[in-house]
């Protein structure tokens, strides 16, 4: 995985395998905020089947892809996977909304009149030559929803490899790195020979179709970052659009897409009321020492729950997107809260955002 995913548990799957534990033929396991999927494909490992979920389609179709057995990637009317990868990579240049907004090119052919670098020009317009073709396979029925979930993030990844960003694509950086000097390449990734069944969706968490035999893994966001800003420009990528852009960044419209958790005033009843409309077997939740919420706070407010503990999993290096930030780097005490709810009528259900 080559996209530094912010609040990424891929350091952390060893010590929940052991809370998730092995498939016992009863529910699914419910990544309800699948950010790049580590914790998804850990339970997928231990016989599973997954429903992943995210309010980001960026962030869902990576999870997917990582789930995808070959089994379920034929590509058999492209000549197979590494085939289909060898023709998107044999693409020529497209002058496209990519290459137009997020590459030098900006300066002359955005309405901003902005030079952004995120990409060179190349590979900006390698990027446009292969989203296009990705969704014309689709459109044209060679491609199925999973094949084509599973080449966009090929996409994602061989985008991120090049991009000119300290971490996140917030922004970029106003000198070139030497990595983005590199030329746009996709990768055909190792698939399994089997998987377990797997079910995607995106949208708010609150929407989710939950069951009484789920286990459901939160994941929320901890701090003010949202989201649906630090990786606006991968959902352009994903989406196919051509949205108005703003600012230096060139960010797509996301404000709708803002997340209760990162509010510091609004993320304990937040919390409290997406664990509360869950009418599920188990409630495994992630959460950490620098999160707007306190854990004691939390545990006090679950009244409805017949069994509420707090395991210490482990301290791990805060996110650093860069050298001055790793030099005062400190560490984040990570937990896994573990709920037990009483049964209940999801008849009721609270609406509210509760967002990724």
């Amino acid at each position: 995985m080559t996209l530094r995913y912010i609040g990424s548990k891929i350091r952390l799957v060893d010590g929940l395998a052991p809370f998730i534990g092995p498939y016992t033929g009863r529910g699914r396991f419910v990544d309800a905020f699948c950010g790049m999927g580590s914790v998804a494909a850990s339970a997928s490992r231990l016989g599973w089947p997954v429903l992943l979920n995210d309010h980001l389609s960026s962030a869902a179709i990576m999870s997917a892809a990582r789930l995808t057995p070959r089994t379920q990637a034929s590509f058999s009317h492209l000549g197979g996977y590494e085939s289909a990868i060898e023709q998107l990579n044999e693409l020529g240049e497209r002058h496209g909304f990519i290459w137009a907004e997020y590459s030098p090119a900006s300066l002359k052919h955005s309405r901003a009149r902005i030079e952004r670098r995120y990409f060179t020009e190349a590979n900006a317009a390698r990027i446009d030559s292969c989203r296009s073709q990705i969704f014309d396979w689709s459109r044209e029925g060679l491609i199925d929803p999973a094949e084509e979930r599973l080449l966009l993030a090929d996409l994602l990844s061989a985008a991120n490899r090049v991009a000119n960003i300290a971490g996140t694509y917030g922004c970029f950086l106003s000198r070139w790195t030497s990595q983005s000097q590199g030329t746009l390449i996709l990768r055909a990734r190792d698939l399994a020979d089997e998987g377990t069944p797997v079910d995607v969706s995106v949208g708010d968490v609150i929407n989710v179709d939950i069951t009484p035999d789920d286990t459901v893994y939160l994941d929320p966001p901890y701090t003010k970052r949202q989201y649906a800003a630090y990786y606006h420009l991968l959902e352009t990528i994903v989406h196919g659009d051509a949205p108005v852009v703003e600012g230096v960044a060139g960010l797509r419209p996301w404000q709708h897409l803002a997340s209760d958790f990162c509010y510091k005033r609004k993320a304990l009843g937040a919390l409290v009321d997406l664990i509360e409309s869950f009418n599920a077997r188990r409630i495994l939740l992630s959460y950490s020492n620098e999160g707007h919420v306190d854990l004691d706070a939390l545990t006090e407010r679950l009244t409805g729950a017949s069994s509420v503990k707090v395991e210490s999993l482990a301290s791990i290096g805060r996110y650093r997107p860069n050298q001055k930030a790793s030099a005062r780097a400190s560490e984040v005490s990570e937990y896994l809260v573990v709920i037990e709810p009483k049964a209940a009528s999801v008849v009721g259900r609270k609406r509210m955002t509760a967002r990724r």
